[in-house]
C-alpha cells in the first residue's frame, strides 16, 4: 500500500464530472508532477487528498496516522496576526498554548520580569504535554524560510506571504505535502532556494506548477488529468508529451472505429420492418449502449488561440533612459541606470520582490519622474498593460462586460464578435457571461490576456503574466511573443519562460544597480561578473552589479565627447523622430492606391525620398551610438 490510494473516486461540481473513476496512487518518496489543463481539477484533487471535501463515489485509502499539509494555490484574504501565529496554526490543536508562551516570552523581552509566574505555569504544561520539540520545529522552521516571527502577516509581501504559508504546511512534519502553484508570487532567489529545500525534503510530493525548470527538477512521475480521467506517465516533461501524443493518436483511431461501426449499426436498424422482423434483440441492445457511449464521450478541451492587435509602427527609439535614479524614504531604488530600448526589443526585467522592478516599467512609460536623470520616449507609442494583480479587471461584472461595451471586438482590423473571441480564449457561451469573481486564478489570467490583445499596441508590458495558466497555455504566449513586431517588457520569475522570449534582461542588483545583459535568465548567469558568481551561487540571488555597457560599438572610443559633439548627440534624437514620422507619412502615401489615381506623377520622387531618409537614419543611428558609447565632458 502506498502512503494514499485513490479508487473509483468521482467528483462532479454542477456539471460533467470533474474527476470521473479516477485510480492513482502516491508512494514514499515519490515527487507527483499533476498536470492538467486550467479547469480540470487539479485543485480539486489536491483538496480530496488532503481530507478537506468528499468524493460522490469511490474510496480514498490513507496509511495510518499520515500526516497530509496542503499549500493552496492563493493565500486567503482576511488572514492577521504574526507570522508566528500563522505558522504554529499549521499544528492542530497546539497553537494556542504556544502562542501564550510566545507571547509572554516577547512581552517580558520588552518589560523585564513580568509575567514570569505565567510563563512558568505554561512551561510547565508543555513539559507535561510533550511540546518543547514542537516549539523548537517552529523556530527552525522560520529560521529556515528567513521569517521574523513578530512580522505582521497582513503587512508582508505576496511573496513572504506565500513563505509563511508554506512553513505553515511543513511546521507539522507532513508524510505527504501538496503544493498548488508553490512559486507563485516568489522571486527566482526564493524559487532557487524552494527547488533546494524540496529536493533534500524528506515528505513525499503532489505538487501543480506551470514553471517548467522547477519541474524538471523535482518530478519522478507525471499524473496527467484529461476529461475527468488520471493516466500515470513515468519520467520527464518530454517524455510525457511523446506518450501523450501517441496516447491521443490511439484514442482517435479507436474513436474513428467506433464511429464507423456505429454509423453500419444506425444504418441497419433503419432498415425497416424486414430489419426488425429478425428480432436480433442483441444486437438492438447493443446498439442502444453505443448511442450511451457515443453521447458520455467528452472531447478533448480545445486549444487557446491568441492573436495580438498591433497598434503600427512605433518610433525606432522606445525610450530613452539616460542616468536615471529613484528612491523612496531615502532608499535608492534605481541608481544612475542608462540604457536605451530599440523597436522589437523583448527586454526581461529579473530581480527579488520588493527591488523596484515595477518602478522601473512605471518610469519607463512616464507613469512617475525620476529623481535624477530623465526619460525620453519615443514617438507613437501604444502601450498595452498586463497587470499580474489584475487590478483592471472589475470583479462584479461579466468576463464579456470586461472585456467589451459592446457585442464586438476588432483585432487587427476585423470585427469579431465577443463571443467567438472569448471562445478562442477557451470560455464557453456560459462561463463568458458569468461574473469574474467565480473565475478560477488560470481564467482570470486569460481573461487578462484576451483584454490585453484585444487593443492596438506596439508595446507590451507584461508583470508576471505566466501565474496560473496552463503549460499548453504559457508555451503559446512564448510563440505569440516571439512572432510578435512591437516591444516586450516582461517581469517574470519563470526562468524558462524568460530565457525562451527575452532579447536581453535588465537585472536588478544591490543598492539600486541594475545590469544589463544579452539573453536570457541563463545567459545572464554566465555574463555576471565574477564576484556575483560566487555570490549567487548559494542562494542564486540575481544582482545587476557592473553589466555591461549600453550597445557599445565596435572599436569604442574612450575620448571625452567635445562641446560640439556634445551639442549634436543632444540634437540627434529630435532628428531621428522627425525622420521617422516622415518615413511613416510618405509609407503610408505610396501604399494607399488613391493617391496613384490622383498625383500618381508624384510616385517617382516620393520613393526617391523614401530612400533618401531611410540612408539618412541609418547614418543618424550609427552616429547616435558612436557618441553616446562615449563620456560626456
Amino acid at each position: 500500500m502506498g502512503l494514499i490510494d485513490i479508487q473509483e473516486v468521482s467528483l462532479a461540481l454542477g456539471g460533467l464530472p470533474v474527476l470521473d473513476h479516477i485510480n492513482m496512487r502516491i508512494n514514499a518518496g515519490e515527487r507527483v508532477w499533476l498536470i492538467g489543463r486550467n479547469g480540470e481539477g487539479k485543485s480539486t484533487l489536491l483538496k480530496l487528498m488532503a481530507g478537506e471535501i468528499e468524493p460522490d463515489g469511490g474510496r480514498i485509502i490513507r496509511r495510518q496516522g499520515l500526516k497530509v499539509a496542503r499549500l493552496v494555490q492563493e493565500v486567503p484574504g482576511a488572514i492577521s496576526g504574526s507570522v508566528y501565529d500563522q505558522v504554529a496554526s499549521g499544528l492542530g490543536g497546539l497553537p494556542d498554548l504556544l502562542k501564550r508562551h510566545h507571547r509572554i516570552s516577547v512581552s517580558m523581552g520588552r518589560d523585564g520580569g513580568a509575567g514570569i509566574d505565567e510563563l512558568a505555569a505554561i512551561e510547565v504544561e508543555m513539559e507535561a504535554r510533550g511540546v518543547w520539540q514542537t516549539e523548537q520545529r517552529i523556530g527552525t522552521i522560520m529560521s529556515l524560510f528567513g521569517l521574523d516571527p513578530e512580522d505582521d502577516f497582513a503587512a508582508l509581501s505576496g511573496g513572504m506571504k506565500r513563505r509563511v504559508m508554506l512553513a505553515r504546511a511543513l511546521v507539522s512534519g507532513p508524510d505527504l505535502l501538496l503544493l498548488d502553484e508553490p512559486t507563485n508570487h516568489l522571486d527566482i532567489e526564493a524559487i532557487l532556494w524552494l527547488e533546494n529545500f524540496l529536493l533534500s525534503a524528506a515528505p513525499a510530493l503532489c505538487f501543480v506548477t506551470h514553471d517548467r525548470s522547477l519541474l524538471s527538477k523535482l518530478a519522478t512521475r507525471i499524473i496527467s488529468l484529461d476529461r475527468g480521467r488520471a493516466r500515470s506517465f513515468p519520467g520527464d516533461y518530454g517524455n510525457y508529451l511523446r506518450q501523450r501524443e501517441e496516447y491521443l493518436a490511439d484514442e482517435a483511431a479507436r474513436e474513428r472505429r467506433f464511429d464507423k461501426k456505429l454509423a453500419a449499426e444506425e444504418v441497419w436498424i433503419r432498415k425497416g420492418i424486414k430489419a426488425r422482423r429478425t428480432r436480433n434483440e442483441g444486437r438492438v441492445r447493443a446498439l442502444v449502449a453505443m448511442r450511451r457511449d457515443r453521447a458520455a464521450r467528452r472531447a478533448e478541451i480545445g486549444r487557446v488561440r491568441m492573436e495580438i492587435g498591433e497598434g503600427g509602427l512605433s518610433g525606432k527609439i522606445v525610450a530613452r533612459i539616460r542616468k536615471v535614479s529613484k528612491a523612496f524614504a531615502g532608499k535608492p531604488v534605481i541608481r544612475d541606470l542608462s540604457t536605451t530600448i530599440i523597436r522589437g526589443d523583448r527586454i526581461g526585467i529579473i530581480g527579488p520582490n520588493g527591488c523596484g522592478k515595477t518602478t522601473l516599467l512605471r518610469l519607463i512609460l512616464g507613469e512617475i519622474k525620476p529623481d535624477v536623470g530623465e526619460v525620453i520616449p519615443g514617438v507613437n507609442l501604444l502601450v498595452a498593460y498586463f497587470d499580474q494583480q489584475r487590478a483592471v479587471l472589475d470583479e462584479d461584472r461579466t468576463v464579456i462586460e470586461n472585456l467589451s461595451d459592446t457585442d464586438y471586438v476588432e483585432i487587427n482590423g476585423r470585427g469579431r464578435h465577443v463571443i467567438g473571441y472569448l471562445g478562442d480564449f477557451l470560455f464557453s457561451p456560459e462561463r463568458a457571461r458569468s461574473p469574474v469573481r467565480v473565475l478560477s486564478g488560470g481564467e482570470k489570467n486569460r481573461l487578462l490576456l484576451a483584454k490585453l490583445f484585444a487593443r492596438p499596441a506596439n508595446v507590451l508590458v507584461l508583470d508576471e503574466p505566466t501565474n496560473d495558466l496552463d503549460l499548453e497555455t504559457l508555451e503559446l504566449l512564448e510563440e505569440i511573443l516571439l512572432d510578435y513586431s512591437g516591444t516586450v517588457l516582461l517581469v517574470s520569475h519563470d526562468r524558462a519562460f524568460i530565457d525562451n522570449v527575452v532579447t536581453s534582461t535588465l537585472v536588478f542588483g544591490n543598492d539600486g544597480k541594475v545590469g544589463e545583459y544579452a539573453g536570457g535568465y541563463a545567459d545572464w548567469l554566465l555574463q555576471r561578473p565574477e564576484p556575483e558568481t560566487k555570490a549567487g551561487a548559494d542562494n542564486g540571488r540575481p544582482s545587476g552589479g557592473k553589466g555591461k555597457k549600453e550597445r557599445p560599438p565596435a572599436g569604442e572610443k574612450t575620448t571625452r565627447l567635445s562641446f560640439r559633439e556634445a551639442r549634436e548627440l543632444e540634437a540627434l534624437p529630435p532628428k531621428i523622430e522627425t525622420l521617422e514620422a516622415e518615413q511613416a507619412d510618405l509609407a503610408a502615401l505610396l501604399a494607399d492606391p488613391v493617391f496613384y489615381r490622383q498625383r500618381g506623377d508624384e510616385a517617382g520622387a516620393k520613393s526617391a525620398r523614401l530612400a533618401e531618409i531611410e540612408e539618412q537614419l541609418s547614418a543618424a543611428y550609427a552616429r547616435w551610438e558612436e557618441l553616446e558609447a562615449r563620456p560626456a565632458r
